[in-house]
């Protein structure tokens, strides 16, 4: 394996998912800021936002489903045919939601195409995100796999400066103009996006890991029979660990629609919140992963989800309070440097936790259903929590109590920073009825 192989893998996986979270994330911009009064103008203003944020959290739903679905394209045809279909996917399913007519234009059938949109781009990200980690894994030195699987999740991060970024002046026009064209200036501009990221990947290699089966006529040809037959306990503590994504959907979505319309913050402040606080992860997140690769994935793991249980009561209640200074700082802390903790070690806890012939299946179908609960939670987060400016205890308390859920899961799995790329997933050796030894994959 070349020096520049195991780089190419990570800058493709980064930039990629820079692409697509772009995509992702400036749904969820303007589920929170705009959608409830261009799809929903005949609800209330609380059941109106009620209900957008409601469509930003049915993509989680066809994310299982992507996942099973690209996961066993992935284990069996190759990670690279994955990556470029998601990609592709997600940005003309972008393309299409700044397409669409208002609910004033077309009446009811305006909604009933943003789901169907929104649906296709959660089946997409079902797949981006462990496609991506596979081929980072696979194509790392084995004493630096957290580091080079970390550039995805980095890569997220930067997607969400983008689109947070692309708001700012966005948001800033008057409301008019905002509301008939101004919010679709961030989805067409996804075309350019897509079109870059397609010429990055479709230059990438397939997995040594992968093609090394695929000669040998290894790859499962179901391998998802295999995963839920050998690894059933992984899957789901994948699915509970994933939880940890519940702070994310929170600080993206949730904190925003409270600040701006319950709080009746300014949008543009809250925005470079988000901002500033997705520059520090980019920063943090590779710093997190080296430090991962030399003490462990555990320990940076609880220690961020613990933190984040304490850190969102000061957020949240900073921004009830309507404590610029506070939000800002709290908010940096809390997701750009306390939560990349977890960021930083999941792509790779995760896709160790698996053998490489079930290993996209595996970390896809964990994550996504851990991630479609997390999608959902700025809507029971708004419904659990009220209407009124004290509904952010009750949101804390949600949250805080996912993340102690969360460590739980961590708790119980293997270390694995240690574990040599070839035998990663691999169960005890057992003896099988003819008294031959054999390892359980």
């Amino acid at each position: 394996m070349t020096v520049g192989k195991p780089r190419k893998a990570a800058l493709a996986a980064w930039i990629g998912s820079a692409l697509e979270y772009y995509d992702f994330f400036i749904y969820g911009t303007a589920a929170a800021l705009v959608f409830g009064k261009i799809f929903f103008p005949s609800s209330a203003p609380a059941a109106g936002t009620l209900l957008a944020l409601s469509t930003f959290g049915v993509g989680y739903v066809t994310r299982p489903l992507g996942a099973v679905l690209l996961g066993h394209l992935g284990d069996r045809f190759g990670r690279k045919r994955v990556l470029v279909l998601t990609l592709l996917l997600m940005g003309l399913c972008t393309v299409g939601v700044g397409c669409l007519p208002s609910y004033a234009s077309i009446g009811v059938a305006a909604p009933v195409l943003l789901v169907v949109l929104r649906l296709l781009q959660g089946l997409s990200a079902g797949g981006e995100q462990a496609s991506a980690n596979s081929m980072s894994l696979e194509h790392a030195p084995e004493n630096r796999r957290a580091y080079y699987t970390s550039f995805t999740l980095s890569g997220t991060q930067a997607g969400q400066i983008v689109a947070t970024a692309v708001f700012l002046p966005v948001a800033a026009l008057p409301q008019a103009d905002l509301l008939s064209w101004g919010w679709r200036i961030p989805f067409w501009c996804s075309a350019v996006m897509v079109l870059v990221g397609y010429l990055i990947r479709r230059t990438l290699e397939e997995t040594p890991v992968f093609e090394q089966e695929a000669n040998a006529g290894e790859v499962a040809k179901l391998p998802l029979v295999v995963l839920f037959r050998d690894h059933w306990a992984d899957v789901l503590r994948v699915v509970v660990a994933a939880l940890i994504a519940s702070v994310s959907t929170i600080f993206t979505v949730y904190a925003l629609s409270y600040a701006v319309n319950t709080v009746g913050l300014s949008k543009t402040p809250m925005l470079w919140v988000g901002v500033l606080a997705n520059v520090a992860a980019v920063i943090t997140i590779p710093l997190w992963a080296t430090l991962a690769d030399r003490i462990g994935r555990k320990p940076l793991f609880v220690g961020g989800s613990l933190g984040c249980a304490v850190l969102i009561f000061p957020y949240l209640g900073a921004i009830s309070a309507g404590s610029y200074v506070w939000i800002f700082a709290l908010g940096i802390v809390m997701f750009g440097i306390v939560y990349t903790m977890t960021s930083a070690v999941w792509p790779a806890f995760y896709g160790e936790m698996f053998p490489a012939r079930v290993r996209l299946s595996g970390t896809a179908i964990g994550t996504q259903v851990g991630f479609a609960i997390s999608g959902f939670l700025p809507t029971i987060a708004a419904a659990v929590g009220g209407s009124g400016r004290g509904a952010w205890l009750g949101v804390s308390i949600f949250t805080a109590g996912l993340c102690v859920v969360n460590v739980l899961a961590v708790l119980t799995g293997r270390e694995t920073h240690k574990v040599p790329t070839a035998k990663l997933g691999l169960r005890e050796s057992r003896v099988d009825g003819a008294g031959r030894v054999e390892a359980r994959a």
